[in-house]
């Protein structure tokens, strides 16, 4: 095995479950999401000798290829069964997971490209101006994106934070 191969390994081992995180964020189908990212990988492997900045390249191809995953025309014929099974109801007692199933079904209701960019702007920690060249998109529509998404998650969200504080505010006058 040459080091090309021994370094690509390496790379593909520490960054495939964070880039599947990603991709998923983006896409919402945790199989267009695998897709998207052995797609990339594939596609590094041919160009690794290239790629100065394996991180932000990778970034920046999974975000692309998760939002093209969706823009398919099979995508909107075809549904894996799975989307026919309701989600299970089952709550879990830990509060951090319940947060993310909940933050995970509010970003459902966001158009791609806006669930991208919050993705990366709040999940991944990138700035703007970063943010705009993994999208592709001008600086001013990463604003808007930004604006409008959290909007749309502030909507969709603030019933059930509402009733979360109702809650609070019960158990904490019984106590």
């Amino acid at each position: 095995m040459t080091d090309r191969e021994t370094e690509f390994r390496d790379f593909v081992a520490t960054s495939q479950e964070r880039l599947r995180g990603l991709a998923y964020l983006t896409c919402g189908d945790w199989q267009a999401a695998e897709d998207a990212v052995l797609t990339v990988l594939a596609r590094m492997y041919v160009k690794w000798p290239r790629i100065e900045n394996p991180d932000r390249y990778s970034r920046t191809a999974v975000v692309r290829a998760a939002i093209d995953e969706t823009r398919r025309p099979w995508w909107r014929r075809e549904q894996p069964l799975s989307h026919a099974l309701p989600e299970p109801a089952l709550a879990d007692g830990t509060a951090a997971v319940d947060d993310r199933l909940q933050l995970r079904a509010a970003l459902r209701h966001l158009p791609v490209k806006q669930r991208a960019v919050l993705v990366l702007r709040f999940l991944e920690g990138l700035s703007v101006q970063q943010t705009a060249e993994i999208v592709g998109s001008p600086e001013g529509t990463v604003k808007v994106y930004t604006s409008r998404g959290l909007a749309t998650l502030r909507k969709v969200l603030g019933a059930d934070l509402a009733a979360d504080c109702e809650e609070g505010n019960r158990a904490a006058k019984t106590v």
